[in-house]
C-alpha cells in the first residue's frame, strides 16, 4: 500500500470524526432540551410520586402512602367516576359527529370551501374563549338555546350547568364545536379512497348507504383507530373547559369534578405535589390500559388497503 493511500485514509477518518463531532454540536441544543424538559421532570415526577414533596422541599419519603391516600379518598373515585362516564359520552358522539361531518364535506358542492373552513375555525378559538362562550349560550335563565326551546316549542329547557345529570352531555355538546381537526383527518382519508372501488359498486347496483357502509367505513378505520384513541387522551385528561366554566369548584354537586381539577387541585391549592404526582402517573397508567384495549381489538376491525 503506498503512502498516498495511507494519507487519504487518515485524512478521510480524520474528516469523519469532525463531522460528526460537528453533528453532536449542533444536536446538542436540542439534546440538552430534551434532558433538561422532559427527562428531568418525567424521572422526578416519578421520584416525588412517592415522597411528601410541597413543590419546594421533601419532606419525607412515605413510599406508597400518596397512592394509599388516594384509593381510600372518597374525591379521588368521584373525579374518576365523572371522567369515565364523559369519556364513554364523548368518544362514541365525536366519532359520529366526525365522521358525519366528513362525509358531508366530502359532497361536491359550489360552497364546499366555505363549509370545510367554517368547519375549522371554531378550532382557533381559545379553550377558556369557549367555555365562556357557551357557558352564556347554555345559561339556564337567559341563554339562547333554553330561549329558543321555549319561543319556538314551548319546552322548558334544561338546566344545563346547574344539573348534575345535564352537565357532563353539555361538555359533550361544547367539544363538538372544535372537532374540526378531526373533521380534516377523516376527510382527509375519505378522499384517499380509490374510486374504482365505488364504481365497481355502482355498476352492482349498490346504493350509496351500502357503499359507504361496505368500502368507506371499512378504508377509514385506520383513521377512525387513530382519532379514538387520540379522543380518549383528551377526554381523560379534560380541564380547561369543566375548570373555567365550574371556577375551580367542579359543581353542581362535584359532577363536573373531573381527574385533571383534582390533580390541579392537590397540586396548586393544597401544595401536595406529591400526590398530584401519583395522580399524574395514575392517569398515565388509566391512559395506556385503554390504548391496550383499543388497540388489543383493533385487528378485529381496523383494515388496511395494502392488506
Amino acid at each position: 500500500m503506498s503512502v498516498g493511500r495511507i494519507r487519504s485514509r487518515h485524512s478521510l477518518g480524520a474528516l469523519e470524526r469532525r463531522r460528526e463531532i460537528y453533528g453532536w454540536i449542533f444536536a446538542m441544543p436540542w439534546i440538552l432540551g430534551l434532558l433538561i424538559f422532559y427527562v428531568y421532570p418525567l424521572i422526578s415526577s416519578i421520584v416525588f410520586s412517592f415522597a411528601d414533596f410541597n413543590g419546594f422541599n421533601v419532606k419525607g419519603w412515605v413510599g406508597l402512602g400518596n397512592y394509599n391516600k388516594l384509593v381510600s379518598d372518597d374525591m379521588f373515585w368521584t373525579s374518576v367516576r365523572n371522567t369515565l362516564v364523559y369519556t364513554i359520552m364523548a368518544v362514541p358522539f365525536n366519532l359520529l359527529m366526525g365522521v358525519g361531518l366528513a362525509l358531508l364535506l366530502n359532497m361536491r358542492s359550489r360552497v364546499q370551501p366555505f363549509y370545510r373552513i367554517a368547519a375549522f375555525i371554531p378550532t382557533l378559538v381559545p379553550a377558556v374563549a369557549i367555555a365562556i362562550i357557551w357557558q352564556w349560550i347554555l345559561n339556564s335563565q337567559y341563554g339562547i338555546i333554553n330561549e329558543y326551546l321555549w319561543r319556538y316549542f314551548r319546552i322548558m329547557g334544561p338546566a344545563w350547568f346547574n344539573s348534575a345529570a345535564w352537565a357532563k352531555p353539555a361538555m359533550v355538546v361544547i367539544v363538538q364545536w372544535t372537532i374540526g381537526g378531526t373533521v380534516l383527518t377523516y376527510l382527509a382519508s375519505l378522499q384517499d379512497v380509490p374510486n374504482v372501488y365505488y364504481e365497481a359498486a355502482t355498476i352492482d347496483g349498490a346504493s350509496y348507504i351500502k357503499k359507504t357502509l361496505h368500502i368507506t367505513f371499512p378504508l377509514i378505520t385506520p383513521v377512525i383507530f387513530f382519532n379514538i384513541i387520540m379522543s380518549m387522551i383528551a377526554a381523560v385528561q379534560q380541564f380547561v373547559l369543566p375548570f373555567t366554566i365550574t371556577n375551580g369548584e367542579g359543581k353542581p354537586a362535584n359532577s363536573m369534578l373531573f381527574y385533571a381539577m383534582l390533580l390541579y387541585r392537590n397540586a396548586f391549592s393544597y401544595l401536595q405535589m406529591g400526590m398530584a404526582n401519583a395522580m399524574a402517573w395514575m392517569m398515565f397508567i388509566l391512559i395506556m390500559v385503554f390504548t391496550l384495549i383499543v388497540y388489543m381489538t383493533s385487528s378485529r376491525w381496523v383494515y388496511y388497503m395494502g392488506e
